[in-house]
């Protein structure tokens, strides 16, 4: 598929991105097939696409495996996958934050950009061999910042804390259409167990969820805000850093500190 093709077939099939819904489909076959092979999907492999638009990744991914789901919000981008793949894939009509997500092995889509950061903390949820996304370049640095930088935020923890994950690389914006004001690129993530143990999980995305809200806040203040009080005499530890200064490491002592905290206040 190439832009001239794409063209024709949005004309064809009355299919106008919504800008609302972030709709930029990829053009380049060539980006297409890396995508493909970055995520090494096997003859076996049950493979997942959530937003597969005008179906670029799709026809290849039915190629190299057996076993497609893909998940579409959009009615007309539905019927034309369904008309375009009939019985040689699943396809899901509905929303991918609210449906639930069949077993997959790979995921690998091209994410739309209104709903990369819901989209991520879901797969993060799941069990996975590998996924390669495709999101905007500035939400791909967030997902791989050092901490202390404008990029580092809950995003960056949070995927920290379940997988591997690096910039596989930048996709320009003339590759996709409508073209989109910013560059975007391919991201893998690895699921692996947390490299730090934490006391109470709920406590420790609450308290980075907390923290980044209110991230030009001391700590202790950001926490109050979202009704997180800490008591004098608790030894909790960087009450008076602020969050993007702490490694997630830090802030899985922080989180065990409250938790601790309140087991002790509820006792």
């Amino acid at each position: 598929m190439n832009r001239n093709e794409t063209s024709r077939l949005m004309s064809e099939r009355d299919i106008r991105p919504k800008k609302s819904k972030g709709q930029n489909f990829l053009t380049d076959d060539r980006v297409a097939l890396r995508h493909i092979n970055f995520a090494a999907v096997e003859a076996g492999d049950r493979v997942l696409e959530v937003g597969p638009g005008l179906g670029i990744l799709t026809e290849k991914l039915t190629d190299v495996c057996g076993s497609v789901t893909a998940i579409e919000l959009d009615e007309k981008l539905a019927d034309h996958i369904e008309e375009m793949f009939g019985g040689r894939i699943e396809l899901i009509r509905g929303d991918a934050l609210s449906v639930p997500w069949p077993v997959f092995d790979r995921f690998v889509s091209n994410l739309p950009y209104s709903i990369s950061t819901p989209v991520i903390f879901k797969l993060l949820r799941h069990d996975f061999k590998k996924a390669v996304v495709m999101v905007q370049k500035e939400f791909a640095e967030r997902m791989v910042a050092e901490r202390g930088g404008v990029d580092y935020s809950r995003l960056t923890v949070n995927v920290y804390y379940r997988a591997e994950c690096r910039i596989l690389e930048t996709v320009p914006a003339s590759r996709f259409k409508p073209r989109p004001k910013v560059d975007s690129a391919l991201v893998e993530i690895i699921p692996r167990p947390a490299p730090f143990s934490v006391k109470d999980e709920d406590t420790f995305f609450k308290v980075v969820g907390a923290g980044f809200l209110h991230r030009r806040k001391k700590i202790r203040s950001a926490l109050r805000t979202e009704g997180i009080d800490i008591p004098d005499g608790y030894g909790v530890p960087f009450l008076d850093d602020r969050m993007e200064t702490l490694s997630p490491e830090d802030i899985g002592k922080l989180s065990d500190a409250i938790f601790d905290m309140r087991k002790d206040i509820t006792d």
